[in-house]
């Protein structure tokens, strides 16, 4: 196991979180080449720092690559991946698959996150299945409705009062005293969980771009390191241009990459219905600018306006989505329009959740009341 630091460099022989300089760690890149085998844990079996425990798993990943018809409005080759379609209804199972599965070996007895959502929901699970505790902290105003989905599992859910943004750190500090592994949102097993993404993509196209909605950035990480290790086995022969697409009412990101700076700030008073990526100061931000930088890719904002559109378009393909997944629709118009992706390219957009998680803003309406007798009038 040996990780390094993607922005001073410092290397690490133990599992550590984060690196004394304050910024998240990250496994080196790794070489091999892939397995005949069932699973995206089995087929990439040598790309992982550790062996995934597979007896524990729900059947994450091997998500659909779904051909969508909204591409042909824009004149580009448009293709979907659906991680809606993950054990729990989001991309968090992949990460939280692996980081459990080092939790097993190393004899974690109980494991964490900080969360209000999909990753809590996904932790909660995953230690239900492996006979772990799960010790899930939210804030203090977290929705009545999601934190029931959580509970479900049998997880404790501990709403926290104060600064939330704390409790990340908090929870590591708190988590090396009592003997519970908190997996966090760019947790360096849950960073090496999503590069399954990439393997999978690169296993049934070549994309020219690929758009990921981003908050705490471990996914955008997660992604480019798993195409960036294809490249260096030799196993593709060029990277996608990746894609940062946040919320306009929460891009720290963005902002920083727009203004060009070298690290993110503090964005004040978030506000967007895209709340799965509202995080005001995320956790990878610098990493993912620097990889911004490095390659030339781009981040890219989009309005709640364009969100909810995105999100209905999806829905007309039969894809039910949060308001967050819809943002790389969202942004893709704006893009192809400007002629930043040019027509007749190749697109992926990353589905991270499903809609169902988020119904409170959904509006009602479509719904016919009709008598019995009437039928047939009704169905005309």
């Amino acid at each position: 196991m040996k990780l390094r630091c993607p922005i001073c460099g410092r290397t690490y022989e133990e599992p550590v979180q984060r690196c004394s300089c304050g910024e998240p760690v990250e496994f080196k890149i790794l070489k091999g080449e892939p397995y005949i085998g069932k699973s995206v844990w089995e087929r990439f079996w040598n790309f992982w720092p550790i062996e995934p425990v597979l007896e524990f798993s729900l059947g994450e990943g091997d998500t659909p690559l779904v051909k969508s018809r909204l591409g042909e409005e824009l004149g580009i080759r448009l293709y979907l991946k659906n991680e809606t379609a993950n054990p729990t209804w989001s991309f968090k199972d992949r990460g939280t698959f692996l980081a459990v599965s080092y939790a097993i070996k190393a004899g974690y007895k109980a494991v964490g996150t900080v969360s209000t959502g999909n990753m809590a929901a996904s932790v909660a699970a995953y230690a239900a299945r492996a006979g772990l505790s799960a010790k899930i902290l939210v804030s203090e105003n977290a929705d009545e409705e999601k934190l029931k989905a959580v509970s479900v599992y049998g997880g404790s859910v501990i709403r926290v009062r104060g600064d939330y943004g704390r409790l990340y750190f908090e929870s590591l500090k708190l988590g090396e005293n009592l003997g519970v592994y908190f997996i966090n949102s760019d947790n360096p097993f849950r960073v090496e969980g999503y590069k399954g993404i990439a393997f999978e993509i690169a296993e049934e196209t070549t994309p020219d771009y690929v758009l990921i909605p981003t908050s705490s950035g471990g996914l955008f990480r997660g992604i480019a390191k798993g195409f960036i290790e294809l490249m260096r086995n030799g196993l593709i022969e060029e990277l996608p241009k990746l894609i940062t697409v946040q919320a306009k009412g929460c891009s720290p990101i963005c902002r920083a990459f727009r203004e060009g700076k070298a690290r993110i700030e503090h964005f004040e008073r978030p506000k967007t219905i895209a709340k799965a990526i509202a995080n005001p100061y995320p956790p990878s931000g610098n990493a993912v600018l620097k990889l911004l930088r490095e390659f030339n890719w781009l981040c890219v904002t989009v309005s709640d306006e364009g969100i909810i559109e995105a999100q209905k378009k999806l829905a007309g393909e039969g894809l039910f989505v949060q308001p967050a997944s819809a943002t790389g629709i969202a942004a893709l118009k704006k893009l192809v329009e400007s002629g930043t992706i040019p027509e007749g390219t190749k697109v992926v957009s990353i589905l991270t959740g499903s809609g169902l998680k988020t119904l409170s803003h959904m509006e009602g309406g479509g719904i016919m009341e009709c008598a019995i007798g009437n039928l047939e009038k009704c169905l005309r």
